[in-house]
């Protein structure tokens, strides 16, 4: 035998599990979208890697 009543604490926690769960979703919308942005700027990829770049370097 269920239990179905629903208590007002379930709807309020479900209402908070819902704002939770949208924030999370706009959060990773907003770091994929930096990630998709930076990746198209055009901009150097290099990295720091303790290495000489021939981007950066002098030619003589």
């Amino acid at each position: 035998m269920a239990i179905r009543a629903t208590h007002e604490l379930h709807q309020r926690r479900a209402s908070r599990n819902i704002g939770v769960g949208l924030v999370l979703v706009a959060f990773i919308a907003v770091m994929f979208g930096l990630t998709v942005v930076k990746i198209r700027s055009g901009a150097s990829m290099e990295a720091f890697d303790h290495v000489v770049r021939p981007s950066i370097t002098v030619s003589e």
